[in-house]
C-alpha cells in the first residue's frame, strides 16, 4: 500500500504532462511560442522600428506574391511593390496628414463654442421635459462634463510636449523602417533561411501551425488596410460633397474605425453627428441627410466590406475579440490595437493544432 499511493502520483502527473506537452513537437512550439513572446515583449521599446518593419514587409509580401503569381519575377515585383509603397507613405506624410492636423487644430479651436451650443439646447430640457429631468441635475452634469473635458485638454497637452520630445524618434522611424521594409523583401529567403537555423529540427507540428497562421493573418491584415482605404474614401467623397466641415478628418476617423471592432464604431459617431449638429443644427435638412449618409456607409461595410474581404479569415467570439484587444492593447499601445485580432487567431490556431492525449503515435503524426 506504501508503495502504490507513489506510483498513483507519478501515473498522474505523468498523464499531466502529456496533456500540456504530449510530444517533442509540442515542446518544441511551447519554447518557440514563450521565447518569442519574451523577446517582443522585452524588446519592443528598443526594436519596436524592427517590428513595425517586419509587420509592413509581411504585409507587403502578400502583394510581391501575387504579382510573383502573374509571372514577374521576384526583384521587378519588389521593387515595384516598394516604389508604391514609397509613394503612398510620402501622400500620408506631405498630404494627408497636415490637412488632417489642420482640421483636427480648428475643431479643438471651436470646442468650446461646440459646447456653449449644446448647454444651450440641454438646459432646455427642463422647460420642455420637467418630469423627467431638472435643471439642478443638467448643471451637475454639464460641470462634471466641463471637468472632465478640461482634465482631457491637459492629457493632450502633456501629450503634444511629450510628442515634441519624441520628434527625433519620429526621424528615425521614418529613416529606418522603409529601408529594413526593402531589406526584409528583398533578401526574404536568405533571412528565413538564417533564422531557420535556429529552430529545431523536429518541427512539423510548428510549420502547421504557422501555415495556418499565415492564411489567417495575411487576409486579415491585407483586407483591413483595403477596408480602411475603401471606407476614408467614400466617407471624404461623401462629406466633401454634401459640405461638412473637417470633411477630410472625419473621412480618416471613419476608416480608422475598423481598427477596433465594435468600439471604433461607437467612438466616432459622436465626432461625425457632432460636427454636423454645431454645423446645421437638429432642425436642419443637412443634419439628417449626414445621419443617412452615416449610417448607409456603416451598413455597407458590414454588409457588404467585411463578408467580401474577410471571406476566408477565422470566425472569433465578440468575448474573444474584446479580451484580445484588452490584453494585446494594454501591452503595446495602437500595434497592439491594430493586431489584437491576428494574434488572437494565433492563439486559436494553437489551440487546434495541439495534439490531444489519446492520439495516435503522436510523435509521428506531424
Amino acid at each position: 500500500m506504501t508503495t502504490q499511493a507513489p506510483s498513483t502520483s507519478l501515473r498522474f502527473l505523468r498523464d499531466s504532462f502529456k496533456r500540456f506537452l504530449p510530444n517533442s513537437q509540442a515542446v518544441a512550439l511551447a519554447i518557440i511560442l514563450i521565447v518569442s513572446f519574451v523577446l517582443i515583449y522585452s524588446l519592443s521599446g528598443l526594436l519596436m522600428p524592427v517590428f513595425v518593419s517586419i509587420v509592413l514587409a509581411y504585409l507587403l509580401e502578400g502583394v510581391v506574391g501575387k504579382a510573383e503569381s502573374m509571372k514577374m519575377p521576384r526583384s521587378p515585383a519588389v521593387y515595384l511593390v516598394f516604389s508604391v509603397f514609397m509613394a503612398c507613405l510620402i501622400f500620408l506624410l506631405f498630404y494627408l496628414i497636415p490637412i488632417v492636423s489642420q482640421q483636427a487644430v480648428e475643431l479643438v479651436q471651436h470646442i468650446p463654442e461646440i459646447l456653449n451650443r449644446a448647454q444651450i439646447g440641454i438646459m432646455r430640457l427642463p422647460e420642455r421635459y420637467p418630469q423627467l429631468v431638472s435643471e439642478s441635475k443638467i448643471q451637475q452634469i454639464m460641470f462634471a462634463v466641463q471637468r472632465e473635458l478640461l482634465t482631457y485638454g491637459q492629457n493632450m497637452l502633456s501629450i503634444s510636449a511629450a510628442s515634441v520630445v519624441g520628434l527625433v524618434s519620429v526621424m528615425i522611424y521614418l529613416f529606418l523602417v522603409p529601408m529594413m521594409v526593402f531589406f526584409f523583401l528583398k533578401d526574404k529567403q536568405m533571412l528565413v533561411a538564417w533564422f531557420l537555423q535556429f529552430m529545431p529540427r523536429n518541427r512539423h507540428l510548428t510549420v502547421r501551425v504557422w501555415e495556418e497562421v499565415d492564411v489567417q493573418i495575411g487576409n486579415y491584415v491585407r483586407g483591413k488596410f483595403a477596408e480602411v482605404f475603401i471606407l476614408w474614401t467614400v466617407s471624404y467623397a461623401t462629406y466633401a460633397a454634401m459640405g461638412l466641415n473637417y470633411a477630410m478628418l472625419l473621412a480618416v476617423l471613419m476608416g480608422l474605425q475598423v481598427i477596433i471592432p465594435y468600439i471604433g464604431a461607437t467612438l466616432v459617431t459622436f465626432p461625425v453627428l457632432g460636427v454636423a449638429y454645431f454645423q446645421w443644427g437638429f432642425g436642419g435638412d443637412e443634419f439628417m441627410y449626414i445621419v443617412i449618409a452615416y449610417s448607409i456607409i456603416q451598413m455597407l461595410d458590414g454588409v457588404i466590406l467585411v463578408p467580401v474581404l474577410f471571406s476566408e479569415a477565422v470566425n472569433l467570439h465578440a468575448i474573444a475579440i474584446i479580451i484580445a484587444i484588452l490584453f494585446f492593447g494594454g501591452l503595446w499601445g495602437f500595434w497592439g490595437v491594430f493586431l489584437a485580432i491576428p494574434l488572437a487567431t494565433v492563439v486559436k490556431a494553437v489551440l487546434t493544432a495541439w495534439p490531444r492525449i489519446g492520439d495516435e503515435s503522436p510523435g509521428t503524426n506531424y
